[in-house]
């Protein structure tokens, strides 16, 4: 029968999950300084990424939520006075708040232009509130320009927002296998340094120096595998929150222009 030297090894009463355990606990203990650096960076890195995923997890699916919300709302009620209203309350929709900026904006210029109209109805003494000739039209492009430039400046900074810390994670998948990597390599020099220097190369002398050093290569791992696996996830919500509002942006400028239609 073969027997296995470190299930020999596990006093009576102690189960091998338990063994494994201080035995993985033992080894980061007994590690040399620099793998114990790496294992500290390692571990900051797993911290930072597992908040990050936990926190942006929560935002994108409540912004999933609101902006079907925000949607229903929209096109269910066509007066866009209270959709504003009734969307302050939706803070994680990307697209309301992209609404709310185009509404801001195109409340700010109907001002602005029934104001000018006014003084120039004073200025000429008319009396029956018509524009000049070509005025519509002009309005109109004046209006879509800057109502355009509005939604384009809202975007970016939604943009901004949905992707922000997404580039730790990517960083994190990218960067730790190869800082593991490093520890790893580092350790394994210094086993082999010993092993010089007692001059013998038995199992015993090699096996702890060398899986003190592989502890290093599985924090990495560790610490790249969620984070790659959650970036992914998150980009994918990201592009489909960012063609939600694209689709929107064709949409409201269509309303707004036939309305302002409607009103010249």
């Amino acid at each position: 029968m073969i027997s296995i030297p470190f299930i020999n090894m596990i006093p009576a009463g102690v189960s091998f999950e338990a063994a494994f355990g201080q035995d993985i606990v033992q080894m980061v203990v007994h590690a040399g300084p620099m793998v114990k650096f790496v294992l500290l960076v390692l571990g900051l890195f797993s911290v930072t990424s597992w908040a990050i995923i936990f926190m942006k997890y929560r935002l994108l699916r409540k912004a999933r939520f609101e902006t079907i919300d925000f949607l229903d709302l929209f096109w269910e009620s066509k007066d866009l006075k209270k959709v504003y209203m009734e969307s302050k309350a939706l803070n994680f929709s990307p697209v309301a708040r992209l609404f709310r900026a185009g509404y801001a904006e195109f409340t700010r210029f109907r001002n602005l232009q029934s104001t000018y109209s006014d003084e120039r109805r004073t200025q000429s003494g008319r009396q029956d509130g018509r524009p000049g000739d070509g005025e519509p039209s002009q309005t109109r492009r004046a209006l879509m320009d800057n109502l355009e430039r509005s939604l384009r400046k809202a975007t970016i900074d939604q943009n901004k927002r949905l992707e922000l810390s997404l580039s730790f994670l990517a960083t994190t998948g990218n960067t730790t296998p190869f800082i593991g990597l490093f520890g790893t390599v580092w350790g394994i020099m210094e086993a082999f340094r010993g092993i010089g220097m007692k001059g013998s190369a038995s199992l015993a002398v090699v096996a702890p120096g060398i899986s003190e050093a592989l502890i290093a290569t599985a924090a990495g791992l560790a610490a790249a595998i969620p984070a790659v696996v959650a970036f992914n996830y998150f980009s994918q919500r990201v592009v489909s929150l960012q063609a939600e509002m694209d689709i929107f942006t064709t949409d409201f400028l269509s309303m707004v222009g036939r309305q302002f239609i409607k009103k010249t």
